[in-house]
Order: structure tokens, then sequence, then C-alpha cells
């Protein structure tokens, strides 16, 4: 089995991945890096990760995984019995997810930097591409996984009504009940949140 080590610092882009961690179920090792006193700019860190952003996903000591989606990917694709990604033949599912992911690093992550009303704007859009459905892509994802991480932080700052987004917050109920999604908020919240506005 993998030695999996997550660089993470609480609430950031790296909860998603520490979710997905918890889903497949297998050990890992957290290594805690404290954005807001700008641990990630350390020489160490940066030997690990030169952009020094987070996550950052060492396998075996090898090459570190960088960015939200890769390590997504690479845990539904190494761990198929956790059911995150279709598997081998389902192309059209998995270019479902694929949509998914690439719209919400390309649309939704960068909108938060762009004001308030950018950030809404694209909750908008993403509440009606999701409709009614109670996944993403069809069944539980990793595409719902990164989608939550980026609507938590959007819930947590603007404290939006739900009835202003009521499909993503309907989704958002159903991943607070997940176990993964609690035990990954107990853990980043024991540590302490930090993020910037």
């Amino acid at each position: 089995m993998p030695q999996l080590t997550l660089y993470y610092s609480p609430g950031s882009s790296s909860m998603a991945t520490h979710i997905a961690l918890l889903e497949v179920a297998v050990p890992f090792e957290l290594k805690h890096i404290a954005l807001y006193q700008h641990d990630n700019r350390n020489a160490d860190y940066l030997a690990v990760n030169p952009e020094g952003k987070v996550p950052t996903l060492v396998v075996d000591a090898g090459e570190p995984l960088t960015e939200v989606a890769a390590t997504l990917w690479y845990l539904a694709r190494r761990y198929p019995e956790a059911n995150l990604l279709p598997q081998y033949g389902d192309t059209e599912e998995e270019a479902r997810v694929i949509s998914w992911m690439s719209f919400i690093a390309a649309t939704i992550h960068p909108a938060r930097r762009a004001g308030d009303d950018r950030w809404r704007e694209v909750f908008v859009l993403a509440d009606a591409r999701l409709g009614k459905s109670e996944w993403a892509a069809g069944r539980y994802s990793i595409a719902d996984i990164h989608l939550f991480r980026l609507y938590w932080r959007f819930v947590d700052t603007l404290h939006p009504p739900a009835s202003d987004y009521p499909n993503l917050s309907a989704h958002y109920d159903r991943m607070m009940g997940r176990d993964a999604v609690k035990q990954t908020l107990a853990a980043e919240s024991a540590v302490g949140y930090h993020l910037p506005r």
C-alpha cells in the first residue's frame, strides 16, 4: 500500500483532498502548512512544491502531485473500490466529471478574488448546472467533493440564504452528512481556520 502524505492548510483547497483521502479509507499522514504564517514560502516546503501551494500529495516519497484536480483524480483512480469516479469504459460519465472539474477550476475557483458579486454569479451558474440532481455527475464523485469545498467556503464567508441557491444548498446538506466530510471538518477546525477574506 502506498505511503500517502498530504500537505494541507485547514479550509483551503487541500480540504477537498483531505475529504477524498478519508473517502478512500486508506492510511495517510497530514503535514500542516500554515498559509497565514507563510509556511508555504519556507525553503523546506518549496523543495516539495516550488509553487508554494496546497494541496501537495506525496506518494511513496516520490514526485509530488499538486493541484486539487490531480490529487482527487489520483485517489479516485488508485482506489476504484471507493467509487469516486466512473471507471474505465463509461466514457460519457467520466467526461461529465471532467467537465465539472474544469468548470470548478476555471470558473468557480477564481471568482472569489474577482469580488463578492462575481462570486455570487458563478454560484448561480453552478446552481443551475446542478439542477435537481442529487450529485454533480449522476452519482457521487470527486466532482462533488471539489464543488462542496468551494461552496463551503462561500457559505462560511458570505452566509447566503439557502433559498438563493436551492440546489447547491441541498447538495451542501448531503455532503455535510457524509462521514468523510464530518471527519475532515472536525480535524481541520481543531487546528483552526485562518482564511483570507
